[in-house]
């Protein structure tokens, strides 16, 4: 009897739109314009199936209230990016977004430089995603495409992964392009096999996204940057549409 050869079904990954820089030019005046919590109405409008909102502990941007009308208007997923901070937590625990995604922070930096070192901060992180999930919470770690990582995350308890493909979009040349797609590639293959929900995002835009989102067992693609950049020139609802059509491999 012959084998029917198994053929798995490439399914299109979600498009996560980050708000984050909507609010860094509001802030830049102390005003109440441009509306992060409008953006992501239109990010919606347009194809976004989960708005990404990042509460950092010295409240660059996205502020407090940000994040509580956020909660009440959007329609799709909202996808807390926090430290786990006592506060920052204690405040996602009251909120109760649809999934919070633990990243590194750090004072000084400009965005976020890497992955969350969970290995070695099992303890604590566990800790932290033991608490988000008492108030029925998904939680998400953002790290490095790395095996070690991956499998300290799979230990902590958490049900998602999103990888930092910074790497990837910050190469300088070819050879460095095949090294870091490569790894992520792997990575991706190594996590499914532990069970766990695998995202990615970071640095992603418009000359890159459609390579990662051909990986197949990404489930989502978080971009905000280079999104809210094209929407200077094209408007929000366009720049989100065409990063859409880009991940419809």
């Amino acid at each position: 009897m012959s084998k029917v050869k198994e053929y798995k079904i490439k399914t299109m990954p979600k498009l996560g739109v980050n708000i984050d820089h909507v609010a860094t030019l509001r802030q830049a005046r102390g005003g109440n314009l441009p509306n992060p919590v409008y953006a992501a109405f239109l990010a919606e409008q347009a194809g976004a199936q989960s708005i990404v909102a990042h509460l950092r502990e010295d409240r660059r941007h996205i502020q407090d209230q940000d994040i509580e009308l956020l909660r009440k208007k959007i329609k799709t997923k909202l996808n807390l990016e926090m430290s786990i901070a006592g506060e920052i937590l204690e405040i996602a625990c009251s909120i109760r977004p649809d999934q919070a995604t633990l990243v590194p922070e750090r004072r000084q930096e400009l965005t976020t430089e890497g992955g969350l070192n969970v290995a070695a901060k099992l303890k604590i992180i566990s800790r932290a995603i033991k608490k988000l999930r008492a108030s029925d919470i998904r939680v998400s770690l953002f790290i490095d495409p790395d095996k070690d990582q991956i499998n300290a995350a799979k230990k902590s308890g958490t049900q998602i992964i999103e990888f930092h493909t910074g790497r990837y979009a910050l190469a300088k040349n070819y050879s460095q392009k095949e090294k870091f797609f490569n790894q992520l590639k792997h990575a991706v293959d190594y996590a499914q096999t532990q069970g766990l929900t695998v995202n990615a995002g970071h640095g992603l835009d418009y000359a890159n996204v459609r390579r990662i989102a051909q990986i197949q067992g990404i489930e989502e693609l978080n971009i905000g940057y280079s999104i809210i950049c094209k929407a200077l020139y094209v408007g929000l609802f366009a720049a989100v549409k065409e990063m859409r059509e880009l991940i419809r491999c």
